[in-house]
């Protein structure tokens, strides 16, 4: 399955964005979607990670209480919601699958091309 991010745009800082994941395929319940992040000069990082079966999730401390992830089943789509964002939130988004709940960039694969938000101060 292959996945693919989009979403993104420029927003100003304490603005909001979505941003959605769709899979070209099933996505099956055994699987975890994970959003990361890379910003110019940096290494991609966590952002978010959703556990398909059961909609359980974790967050990078950076983000916590601000961003949430989301998915349509049946649609095969997750989603990143993104509020109160800040200058340092800008960066390309990916998100990719792995068959576990962790935060190891490592793990995950059908990684997609990613989408790109600035966030303006």
């Amino acid at each position: 399955v292959q996945l693919q991010a989009s979403g993104g745009g420029l927003v100003q800082a304490g603005g909001s964005l979505r941003l959605s994941c769709a899979a070209s395929g099933r996505i099956y319940s055994s699987s975890v979607i994970g959003w990361f992040r890379q910003a110019p000069g940096k290494e991609r990082e966590f952002v978010a990670a959703m556990r398909w079966s059961n909609t359980n999730t974790k967050y990078a401390d950076s983000v916590k209480g601000r961003f949430t992830v989301s998915k349509n089943g049946a649609e095969n789509t997750a989603y990143l919601q993104m509020n109160s964002v800040k200058p340092e939130d800008t960066a390309v988004y990916y998100c990719a699958r792995s068959s576990q709940f962790t935060m190891q960039t490592t793990e995950y694969s059908n990684w997609g091309q990613g989408t790109q938000v600035t966030v303006s101060s």
